[in-house]
């Protein structure tokens, strides 16, 4: 349980710390995008309103006088720095010049074949490859001009903060990962003494309250030696019984909390014991008019532990006919599924309980009214089930099924 407390909270917190991480990169990331978008769609403009005029081509043929050291690029720099092929059209739309001597990616004939599809297309922006374009009126109304501008190395330095970006956040989620491992302990350490307290009561409290429950149950028996059986003297032994019994489970519950407890795996055949926990049952069965409808298939056989697989048993039986409608119908079935073996207990009950079916194997829960001392049960024996399904690397599970039946399904 200390384990499971623990994996939990680290779960828990790390599953915080990735959505917070993945908002945090992917924050970072679509602000990037943006940028770089923009950067391209800023330059795309620049050259597009340089190249609008006249016949001849940019460049600009002196730089600026005034450069600062720092502060974004001007013009003249940024038409240096760009891969670019210029297009011309005239009104018709027919190619009347070529520029690529910004570019070395393409040649003139490329360069004119990708022209005219930008200019098919009608659009005034779009992408061919690793260029986006853009497509414009000449200033002087007579014909259009295309720029296309080379993007790869823009596209490159987003891939290399989306690829760092990834990799910091890795690093800081590994490491995040230790810190929590380590805080955990101290985290639930409270949480872990209060528990190992309250087992410890219920073990010396079950091993204290064992000699004097002995005690009344021999002096009962004793007095009905000598004035024979009454109604008080039963009843002194019936709750004597019970609270013995209830002081058993409890135990159980406490030595299979412990993380370190698990069954007995040796080969045992649960087609034996299915077979015997029937027959143990048939007649309170009987008894209250239930009809059994067993399917028990022969041979099935897993490494588990067979004292708990025989009060696994028990406890499902038991509890199917202590919690049964009078004239009602148990199904008992024991069947292999791959490697595991599937044990089904379903049972007709007056009403089905208004929780849900997990809620059934709470400690001391009673699904409904005929839950009570009338029925004999304590309220732990499906918390007791649970744990020793879980003891031996098996799983207890509830259904609740139409016409008022309840599933309980062991996988072992």
């Amino acid at each position: 349980m200390i384990r499971a407390l623990q994996r939990k909270f680290v779960l828990t917190a790390m599953a915080a710390i990735t959505v917070l991480i993945l908002l945090l990169l992917g924050g970072i990331n679509v602000a990037n995008l943006v940028i770089v978008r923009e950067q391209v769609q800023h330059t795309l403009e620049m050259l597009s309103n340089m190249n609008r005029e006249g016949e001849n081509p940019f460049p600009p043929s002196d730089p600026p006088k005034d450069r600062p050291m720092d502060g974004p690029k001007n013009a003249y720099d940024t038409f240096l720095s760009s891969n670019f092929f210029l297009v011309r059209f005239d009104q018709e739309g027919n190619v009347t010049y070529v520029d690529v001597t910004r570019t070395s990616s393409v040649t003139e004939e490329e360069a004119e074949s990708m022209g005219q599809t930008a200019y098919e297309k009608g659009t005034e922006q779009g992408s061919s490859g690793k260029f986006r374009y853009l497509l414009r009126e000449n200033l002087d109304g007579r014909g259009a001009s295309a720029v296309f501008l080379d993007t790869s190395d823009e596209w490159f330095s987003y891939l290399r903060v989306v690829l760092l970006s990834g990799a910091a956040g890795l690093v800081c989620w590994g490491l995040m990962l230790g810190l929590v491992i380590v805080l955990s302990r101290r985290a639930i350490r409270p949480i872990v003494e209060n528990i190992q307290r309250q087992k410890q009561f219920v073990t010396n409290a079950g091993h204290e309250l064992k000699t004097p429950l002995a005690i009344i149950q021999s002096n009962a028996e004793a007095l009905e030696l000598y004035t024979g059986e009454t109604k008080w003297s039963r009843n002194i032994k019936d709750q004597a019984q019970r609270l013995g019994g209830l002081m058993n489970d409890l135990l159980t519950l406490a030595r299979m909390d412990e993380s370190s407890v698990t069954g007995l795996a040796v080969e045992v055949s649960l087609s034996e014991l299915a077979e015997k926990a029937a027959e143990a049952f048939a007649q309170p069965m009987e008894a209250k008019g239930l009809a059994l409808e067993q399917e028990i298939q022969p041979g099935v056989v897993v490494k588990a532990d067979p004292a708990q697989m025989e009060q696994l048993f028990s406890i499902l039986l038991d509890n199917a006919v202590k919690y049964s409608v009078e004239g009602g119908t148990i199904r008992f079935s024991l069947v292999k599924e791959d490697r595991r073996a599937r044990l089904t207990v379903e049972n007709t009950c007056e009403s089905l309980p208004q929780v849900p079916p997990e809620k059934l194997f709470d400690r001391f829960y009673r699904g409904d009214a005929a839950r009570t001392q009338k029925s004999g049960g304590y309220g732990i024996g499906l918390a007791v089930a649970a744990s020793i399904a879980a003891a031996n690397k098996g799983s207890l599970q509830a259904r609740y099924l139409p016409e008022n039946r309840i599933s309980f399904t062991a996988y072992l």
